[in-house]
């Protein structure tokens, strides 16, 4: 059994600055020399490039149906043996989906820090923290932040509106040195902010002047929490290495960056040996035995995409020799076509995939899926802004937690020639048989392309 203070950084809503301040906690901890281990509560790309940068240590996600009682335990328990502190980011509000936030902490004893943005309030503030607390019952609780406050006299109206004091751990102004950019999927990525460090840097020093900020090692040990020892899912029920000798090319830049750690720990531990090229700058894949083709943000890469015509030739050549290629949401997006883009420019792409994607200001897909293949079922989530009008017919469907799949329901997977492409994002380790299965040669497709009448 491991030990270590935990806490769960969540909110009434999302845009609350639950990134910000999980951020500028593991900053200001971490350049004092405390160990810090980050997590992020449900499926998310995004925030855990800050949470990497601010605790210089890898990040994975949490999720009770996901990614699975099991595998959250090992984490934690094994994040409890070499940490000083563990944060988890929750994800929308505390309470919102099945499973929430909530559910995590009641589950693992984390403690439950809320962030709410009080800038548009005063008493209310002291309401909305004791609902918080007190809507589900055996909640542990650490306490309340307060952020993007006016001023000092607007932090105290706050503070004394509080049933009990202990619980108040501090503001947070507003302050747009400390603010983390966004664009229409969530945070923008962390490497390609030039100033990513120092708005880090000073979100961590405004922290640094709030009760939690200042609190010591040893005062954190309030919030300590035990984690019970449970193996994570085995990647031996795929069999022995069933990736052994295989070489997996993987597509990261920053239109093709949507990739959880866990799943590049999952294909390792089949066997794989996994190699990363650029699609915006490389002329030609490497030396590879399957392909994948993760999301990301083609649509603000679109020319330089279908621009790079070398690279284009060299991904044709790998899928007519019949080599694997499983491409995710925005990978899958570049293999078309056309790509349209919400001012209606259109964008040639790669055309391996016959059709088109158009991109739409509001979102066309959200929330947890599930892909049954026959080797098993991958537990995973869908989240885009795009459309396809594609001849091909779906090979299958993802479905909701526990859900059957519909024929006009769930995300396509669409199978032409040795590519698999859905707007599925798969979570390898929820069944390490079927992730295998994505890279290895698929049977015949049961459906052919048929021309749109």
């Amino acid at each position: 059994m491991n030990a270590c203070p935990a806490i769960l950084i969540a909110a009434p809503a999302s845009g609350q600055g639950k990134t910000t301040i999980t951020s500028a906690l593991a900053r200001l901890y971490t350049r004092q020399g405390r160990r810090v281990r980050v997590f992020k509560c449900g499926p998310d790309f995004l925030d855990p490039y800050w949470h990497a940068l601010a605790s210089q240590a890898p990040v994975y996600q949490l999720d009770l149906w996901m990614t699975g009682e099991a595998d959250c335990c090992a984490r934690l328990h094994a994040a409890a043996a070499e940490a000083d502190l563990i944060l988890v980011e929750g994800v929308m509000g505390l309470f919102d989906g099945q499973p929430s936030a909530a559910d995590l902490a009641r589950r693992f004893g984390l403690h439950v820090l809320a962030v709410v943005d009080a800038s548009a309030m005063a008493g209310t503030f002291g309401a909305l923290a004791f609902g918080l607390q007190h809507y589900q019952a055996e909640l542990p609780w650490a306490g309340v932040l307060a952020n993007r406050v006016a001023s000092a006299r607007h932090a105290d109206m706050l503070q004394h509106s509080l049933r009990d004091p202990a619980h108040w751990l501090g503001a947070v102004q507003r302050d747009a040195a400390m603010t983390l950019p966004e664009r229409h999927l969530g945070l923008t990525v962390a490497s390609e902010v030039a100033d990513a460090t120092e708005r880090l840097e000073a979100a961590a020093d405004a922290l640094a002047q709030t009760p939690l900020g200042q609190m010591s090692l040893a005062e954190l040990q309030r919030w300590r929490t035990e984690f019970l020892p449970m193996p994570a899912p085995a990647a031996a029920q795929a069999g022995p290495a069933p990736l052994a000798g295989t070489t997996i090319a993987i597509a990261r830049d920053a239109a093709f960056c949507f990739i959880y750690a866990a799943n590049l720990d999952c294909l390792q531990a089949l066997g794989a040996t996994l190699v990363f090229f650029s699609p915006l700058a490389d002329a030609a894949l490497p030396d590879c035995d399957a392909v994948w083709l993760p999301g990301g943000y083609p649509e603000l890469h679109a020319p330089a995409i279908g621009g790079n015509t070398a690279l284009r030739h060299s991904l044709a050549a790998h899928i007519a020799a019949a080599k694997p290629v499983w491409a995710e949401c925005g990978g899958m997006m570049a293999l078309f076509e056309t790509l349209v883009t919400v001012d209606g420019l259109r964008h040639p792409q790669w055309g391996l995939l016959p059709g088109e994607v158009t991109m739409h200001k509001r979102l066309a897909g959200l929330g947890p899926q599930q892909l049954t293949l026959p080797e098993g079922t991958l537990r995973g989530h869908t989240f885009h802004y795009s459309t396809t009008a594609t001849p091909l017919l779906p090979s299958a469907r993802t479905a909701r937690p526990d859900a059957e799949p519909q024929p006009d329901a769930g995300e396509a997977l669409w199978q032409h020639q040795s590519v698999r492409a859905s707007y599925f994002h798969a979570w390898f380790t929820s069944c390490p048989a079927a992730a295998a299965a994505l890279f290895k040669p698929a049977e015949p497709a049961r459906s052919r392309p048929e021309v749109a009448a």
